[in-house]
């Protein structure tokens, strides 16, 4: 059982790790995905051995809350159909408004009464007389006490989190800041004590050393300046979310429906399924739906990522939020509220972005250990000054630099961000990564396993060559008979062989009888006239022969890719067509992008394998396996794994699911409105193999992005905290300021996350030259091959038979003597009583008059 939680509380990394832990140690927690950015936890468990009970109070344990999304449920229960998707979107965004709306009153607040707090603590320094002297020493340490006061007062937040994590043994960076903080207050607080006492007893120089030694200052400072980092983190944060809300804002909020004969105009939260929805030019479609009468022009490159509009007619699919820029249709729902496309696409990029990448482990493991090991090293600081002679207010300001410095932050967030980002802008090209580990892998790859049909090649097959092998016969003349005798069959071959027909305006009749074979061919009677129709093998096991020229033909077209399909008229060969899926352009470039990449790329196919090698010779492949079975696709990826391979399989999502799931990244292609395929880690939104590059190259920038910030993440804090600490104090007089220290630690965060926000401007230059070549390319022009052939010497019979009465006996006879194999031929004679027969092969007399005793009649002689 997988379940969604709310968590609340969560401030840093460490805060994420801490969750986790916790709840990854219940029994029956199978995986603990815990999302900083969204504050929210996905739980996998076995409901038999916890609940979500079990998992809040777990949570609730170590100092944080947890609640579960019960909307979702609730909706499905009721049955309701409005647009959840869009009200989480808006709950959340009004929570993070709210949010940013406290933090930025309290951090104003802080930053107002710091001014004065710093010019009454630090004005003497530089000059300037405000409350100065030590007549005014008394009265400046309680305006100091009163404004720090104050300000901590409006940073409470740091003390209530932190201090209530550290009491439940799971310390976070809000636990630094309270250290920090309030021992420099504490401290500050004693030294006025001190100093009161001291004016009591006119111990003067006491005062005065007192008066110097206020920390008041720096406790103030140190939560302000986080406050203000936190803010700005805050506000970067929400950025990342930019992909997924021009998402959300995609869908309208209106539609016309038509209801009792006339046009009515609804919320598109009130759109049932079933209705019909009326589009005009200009408007964007609200739901997904059928078209059940009319047409338009359909944008649809918010969705899929396409440039050019794709025309829609009746029986249609259209899917939310693409735009009607022509034409006027209406067309009945299908997919409302959290069934439309968009509201899919928006559910895999939100999960997508608060998954872990592996590469996250190692931070999460850092942010885990790392807050109690800096208040470690905060006390040893302080311990080892105060043996090494130094006073309590050095020891304490070096411990305090050391704890406010220290920022798991900039750890925990180098990859959450990045992936958020990263995925938000995959969307942007229809790219849909459905876990922040496929897009880290990706880059890794090393093998690509392309199936053929709908991937490489378009998916729709269509006639490349006619052989004409009747000299009585036209081009159309044989395209037409072709089309007739295969319009009853299904078979993709041959709704190519009538697609073409149609488009020539050729005249397509029903055949009088019709019967197929499958995988091999299909005989019908036209006209009289008996056809078969299929390939090679077919040919033999009817016992038609090829001509040299028909061989020739057939080797010719194989060879060149094409599956031939040749037709038999009454037992003579009449003609040939060459049939082949066409390769799209953009297939051919991105195949060329993965080689200079050095990735293997191998060709799965069911084709034979001539066939198949004459496409792989064409496309420069590295490997080809042809003759594969849609079973045999997961041993190819399982055998390429065990060689230490990292393979991507990309097929279309349905026959190719045990490959996709086998493989170390499963990219399902041209998926379309099936966005949802189980099987797959990457759905890519339209048949685009160069979205599989563009995949790629943006797996490999958010990795450099990921790198980067870890590296400086990890290069800061090995810095920050031995120059904090006063490591470099004996040789180069170098010590940190614990007010520079909180602003460095505020600033490291925003620089993390401010980096991970460049890769929105990646560009997928490489697509958009795929679409430029993809709408030069001209359509494949028919090449019609006219070949001659030589009279074979035809046998001829006579047989002489009884028991015939009327025409249908003749035809009856006619029929079962042109079933026999052999028989090119046969007409019946009822006055003669007599057959007569056109053999192309020596066929035995025994076959020939069994025929006609099978049809009930009685054979007297044959000569």
């Amino acid at each position: 059982m997988k379940e969604q939680f709310d968590v609340t509380g969560m401030t840093c990394a460490a805060c994420e790790a801490n969750v986790t832990k916790a709840v990854a140690r219940l029994a029956g927690v199978q995986d603990v995905n815990v999302s900083l950015l969204n504050n929210t936890m996905m739980v996998t468990f076995d409901p038999e051995a916890t609940d979500t009970k079990a998992i809040m109070e777990a949570v609730d344990r170590i100092g944080y809350g947890a609640t579960p999304k019960q909307a979702a449920q609730a909706e499905a229960a009721s049955g309701s159909t409005g647009p959840s998707i869009q009200q989480e979107w808006d709950a959340r965004q009004a929570k993070l408004e709210n949010e940013q709306a406290g933090m930025k009153r309290d951090m104003w607040w802080s930053v107002i009464l710091l001014v004065p707090l710093m010019l009454v603590s630090m004005g003497p320094m530089i000059g300037l007389s405000v409350l100065a002297g030590h007549d005014w020493g008394m009265v400046s340490a309680i305006v100091q006490l009163v404004l720090t006061t104050y300000i901590l007062f409006f940073q409470r937040h740091f003390f209530t989190h932190g201090l209530k994590a550290l009491v439940r043994k799971a310390p976070n960076m809000d636990s630094l800041v309270a250290i920090g903080a309030g021992a420099a207050y504490v401290y500050g607080l004693w030294n006025m004590c001190v100093m009161g006492h001291a004016l009591s007893v006119m111990d003067m120089e006491l005062a005065h050393q007192m008066q110097h030694s206020l920390y008041f200052e720096s406790a103030a400072t140190i939560v302000t300046l986080v406050s203000i980092g936190k803010y700005l983190e805050a506000r970067s944060k929400a950025k990342t979310g930019d992909a997924l809300g021009k998402l959300v804002d995609l869908a309208p909020k209106t539609a016309t429906l038509w209801r009792d004969g006339q046009e009515v105009e609804v919320n598109a939260s009130d759109i049932l399924a079933g209705d019909i929805v009326v589009m005009k030019p200009g408007q964007s479609v609200p739901v997904d739906g059928i078209i059940t009468q009319g047409e338009g022009t359909l944008d649809q490159a918010a969705i899929t990522g396409e440039s050019v509009p794709v025309e829609k007619t009746v029986g249609e699919t259209v899917m939310t939020a693409t735009i009607n820029t022509n034409g006027t249709f209406r067309f009945r729902a299908t997919k409302v509220g959290n069934d439309t496309t968009l509201a899919q696409i928006i559910r895999l990029v939100d999960e997508a972005g608060s998954t872990k990448a592996p590469i996250a482990r190692l931070a999460d493991k850092v942010a885990g250990v790392f807050v109690p090991v800096v208040i470690v090293i905060a006390l040893i600081t302080l311990a080892v000054w105060l043996i090494a002679g130094k006073d309590f207010a050095f020891a304490l300001s070096a411990a305090i630099s050391v704890l406010v410095i220290s920022c798991p932050c900039a750890l925990g967030l180098a990859t959450p961000v990045a992936i958020m980002v990263g995925t938000g802008k995959a969307a942007e090209y229809g790219i849909l990564v459905k876990s922040a580990e496929a897009l880290e892998t990706l880059h890794t790859v090393n093998t690509i396993v392309l199936d053929k049909t709908g991937t490489i090649t378009s998916g729709k097959p269509s006639v490349q060559d006619i052989v004409l092998l009747d000299p009585a016969l036209s081009a159309d003349e044989f395209l037409a008979l072709a089309a007739s005798i295969e319009s009853g069959s299904e078979h993709p071959l041959a709704k190519a062989v009538t697609a073409l027909a149609k488009d020539k305006g050729l005249e397509i009749r029903t055949p009088d009888s019709f019967a197929a074979t499958g995988g091999r061919g299909i005989q019908a009677v036209l006209n009289k006239d008996r056809w078969i129709a299929g390939n090679a093998a077919f040919m033999g096991e009817e016992h038609i022969v090829l001509s040299s020229q028909a061989v020739a033909a057939v080797e010719r077209l194989a060879s060149s890719g094409q599956t031939p399909l040749i037709f038999a008229r009454n037992r003579r060969v009449a003609g040939i067509l060459g049939v082949a899926d066409t390769i799209r352009e953009s297939s051919r470039q991105a195949i060329r992008e993965f080689r200079q990449k050095g990735i293997r790329v191998v060709m799965l196919t069911g084709d034979n394998e001539r066939t198949a090698k004459a496409i792989a010779k064409d496309l420069d492949l590295d490997d080809v396996i042809a003759d594969v079975l849609p079973t045999g696709k997961e041993a190819v990826v399982r055998q390429l794994q065990e060689e230490g391979r990292r393979v991507a399989m990309v097929g279309d999502g349905i026959n190719d699911a045990p490959a996709l799931a086998r493989a170390d990244v499963g990219i399902a292609i041209g998926a379309g409105t099936d966005i949802a395929i189980d099987s797959a880690d990457v759905v890519l939104m339209k048949d685009d193999l160069m979205d599989v590059n563009t995949a790629i190259d943006l797996s490999a920038a958010v990795i450099r992005n990921i790198k980067a910030d870890l590296f400086w993440a990890f290069f800061y804090n090995i810095l920050g905290i031995p120059v904090a600490a006063g490591v470099f104090y004996p040789m180069f007089g170098l010590l940190l300021n614990p007010m520079i220290g909180s602003a460095a630690m505020s600033l490291s965060s925003v620089c993390v996350v401010t980096n991970a926000l460049t890769l929105r401007f990646f560009k997928a230059k490489q697509v958009q030259i795929s679409q430029t070549q993809t709408e030069t390319q001209k359509e494949p022009e028919i090449q019609i091959i006219r070949e001659e052939t030589k009279e074979e010497p035809m046998m001829t019979k006579t047989m002489k038979i009884e028991g015939m009465s009327c025409m249908h006996c003749a035809g009856r006879v006619e029929s079962a003597l042109k079933a026999v194999p052999g028989v090119a031929d046969a007409k019946v004679n009822l006055e003669k009583k007599e057959a007569v027969i056109t053999l192309s092969e020596n066929v035995p007399a025994s076959r020939l008059m069994g025929a006609v005793e099978e049809a009930g009649y009685e054979p007297v002689s044959l000569s």
